[in-house]
C-alpha cells in the first residue's frame, strides 16, 4: 500500500509541476524564442482547425512519452509515474484549453462555475494582447485572484 501512495504522490507532483512548466514555457518560449509557432494562436483569423501552435502539443508530449517508456522498461519505476502526471496534465490541458476555452469542439459551453469562468476570463485577457512582448495570465489552471473577484462581483445574488 505504501508504494501505491508514493506512486500517486509522484503522479500528482508531476501534474502540479507541469502548471509551472507550462507557465514558464508559455511566457518565455512561446512568447519568446518560438513566437513564430505561437503567434497564429493569438490571431483572430486563424488558419483553420489546426494552427502552427498545435506543434507545441508534440513538444510537450515528448517528455511524458519518454518518461512513460523508460519507466515501463524499468519495471514501472518513478519515471513511469512522472510520465503519467505529465500525460494527465496534457489531457487536462486539451480539455480545458482546446475544448472549454477555445471551443474547438462544442462541449462545456454554458458552465456556471466561478472557477471555470475565471479561467476563461483570464485566457481572454491573455489573448487581447497580439504581440509577443505583451501579455499576462500565462498559466492554465492557476489564474490570478482578481479574475475570481471579478466573476464574483458580476454574479447576481
Amino acid at each position: 500500500m505504501e508504494i501505491v501512495i508514493k506512486n500517486i504522490l509522484v503522479t500528482l507532483a508531476a501534474f502540479i509541476a507541469m502548471e509551472a512548466v507550462a507557465w514558464l514555457t508559455h511566457k518565455y518560449i512561446m512568447h519568446g524564442l518560438l513566437w513564430k509557432l505561437h503567434k497564429d494562436h493569438h490571431k483572430k483569423d486563424s488558419y483553420g482547425f489546426f494552427e502552427r501552435n498545435d506543434f507545441f502539443f508534440l513538444i510537450f508530449a515528448l517528455p511524458g512519452m519518454t518518461a512513460l517508456y523508460f519507466g515501463m522498461q524499468a519495471n514501472y519505476n518513478f519515471l513511469f509515474f512522472i510520465g503519467l502526471g505529465i500525460t494527465l496534465y496534457g489531457f487536462t490541458y486539451f480539455l480545458v484549453h482546446e475544448i472549454f476555452i477555445h471551443q474547438r469542439f462544442k462541449f462545456f459551453r454554458n458552465t456556471d462555475y466561478t472557477y471555470f469562468k475565471a479561467i476563461r476570463r483570464a485566457h481572454k485577457v491573455h489573448h487581447k494582447h497580439l504581440d509577443k512582448e505583451d501579455g499576462e495570465c500565462f498559466g492554465m489552471l492557476w489564474v490570478p485572484m482578481k479574475f475570481f473577484r471579478d466573476i464574483k462581483s458580476k454574479t447576481p445574488a
